[in-house]
């Protein structure tokens, strides 16, 4: 298999839901409430269904029957992520390497991403976790190998993020997202697991504008301080 071939678009239907959609839903059957237009049993059943759906597609049947879900929506649902980089255009070389062999390795909190990373879980375990990462470059490409091991990855819900693998004997999964903002970070993770599991998805409340306004906030506070002296 080339793991260079880049993956057809993911229908909008099948996309991962995230919070800021459910909540999306929930404020329409809320409102469909008020205006009578469904019982109380009803809104209860649908906001149980908004909780528990997993994709986009699922959140829609449960207003398909309300005017709001006929309403053309001031934007597209996603724009489309950018082309995959050109062979080249990303150094081979990886910024970073995180490896566990017969033991366990991670890569969280406060870090700068750089374009290139590359996790090896060999009869062990490894955790990537960009929910709190500083991307200096709108494209991260992460090679992922597991053999008899586990390789997690996670990354904010509010970025775009793709996969192209496989598994022999184990488990490749890449939980597709399409960002809302074009200029959002897109991350790639390319890899193979044997008799292992290499798993990528977002990270339910963390966004890329949140963290950054909570550290200003920090830096400010500190500055304020500063000059309060």
């Amino acid at each position: 298999m080339d793991l260079h071939k880049q993956s057809a678009p993911t229908p909008p239907a099948e996309l991962r839901a995230s919070d800021a959609d459910r909540d999306r839903i929930a404020d329409i059957l809320r409102e469909a409430l008020a205006e009578g237009r469904l019982t109380a049993e009803e809104h209860a059943e649908r906001v149980a269904g908004a909780l528990a759906a997993k994709t986009v597609g699922e959140l829609e049947v449960l207003i398909r029957d309300l005017p709001a879900a006929h309403q053309r929506p001031a934007g597209p649902a996603y724009t489309p992520v950018p082309p995959r980089p050109t062979p080249g255009a990303i150094p081979a070389e990886a910024d970073a390497n995180v490896v566990a062999v017969f033991s366990s390795a991670m890569r969280r909190g406060r870090w700068r991403a750089g374009r290139r990373l590359h996790a090896y879980a060999v009869f062990g375990s490894v955790e990537i976790d960009l929910s709190e990462a500083i991307f200096e470059y709108q494209q991260v490409v992460i090679k992922a190998v597991s053999v008899f091991g586990d390789v997690q990855i996670r990354v904010p819900e509010n970025i775009s993020l793709r996969g192209t693998g496989g598994g022999v004997l184990g488990s490749f999964e890449v939980s597709p997202l399409d960002s809302v903002d074009s200029d959002a970070p897109v991350v790639y993770v390319d890899g193979w697991a044997v008799l292992g599991n290499v798993e990528a998805r977002p990270k339910r409340g963390r966004r890329v504008a949140d963290i950054l306004d909570r550290v200003q906030d920090k830096v400010d506070r500190k500055l304020r301080r500063h000059l309060g002296h």
